[in-house]
């Protein structure tokens, strides 16, 4: 048959698809993503102090990465194995944020309303998830952008899958951590209503 030396697979010019540093260009890390990282790694370091888990405090870290989201997200790739990282990034965030909101120790204070501090074991998880994001785009910045390329080339992994799969990871641990402490919250405001009953 005519065809059987061809090469079925498509090819991914890694310089075309990742960013490298140039002259004129001055990495993917912006002050932006600094201050959204810091903010999110901040807030939980608020929490170490117990305080009241309030609804406010739940919603601020959704706000912060919508924020994100409005200014980087311009689409889902889905070339190639672009949907494959966004989906495993996203499910990595989603179990960092739970294994964060899990390990968040609550009580019902005297008044009835539920205190909230994170203990080592929540900040660990959630610097993990912030961290590990902040340290990725650090180094494909400063010195991992061929070995990324190389990476993305054999895997086919467009450059725009590492944005948006990053991102996801961070909604997706800020969106479960949130959900499971509003969650953990209604069971014991709950608990406290049975018993007042």
């Amino acid at each position: 048959m005519g065809g059987e030396g061809r090469d079925l697979h498509l090819k991914i010019n890694p310089d075309a698809d990742v960013r490298t540093r140039g002259s004129d260009h001055h990495g993917l890390m912006t002050t932006t993503d600094y201050l959204i990282d810091s903010l999110l790694v901040l807030l939980v370091l608020l929490q170490i102090k117990e305080r009241t888990l309030t609804t406010k405090t739940l919603i601020r870290p959704l706000v912060i990465v919508a924020i994100a989201a409005a200014n980087y997200l311009h689409g889902i790739p889905t070339t190639g194995n672009d949907l494959v990282l966004v989906v495993i990034l996203a499910l990595t965030g989603g179990a960092i944020g739970l294994a964060s909101a899990q390990t968040v120790i609550m009580r019902l204070g005297p008044d009835g309303e539920v205190l909230a501090r994170a203990g080592w074991a929540s900040g660990f998880f959630w610097v993990l998830g912030m961290g590990s994001r902040f340290g990725f785009i650090f180094w494909i910045t400063h010195s991992g952008a061929s070995t990324l390329g190389q990476f993305s080339l054999q895997h086919a992994i467009t450059g725009n899958a590492w944005t948006v799969a990053l991102l996801a990871m961070a909604v997706c641990e800020v969106a479960s951590r949130s959900a499971l402490m509003a969650a953990r919250r209604q069971r014991l405001q709950g608990r406290r209503a049975f018993q007042l009953a």
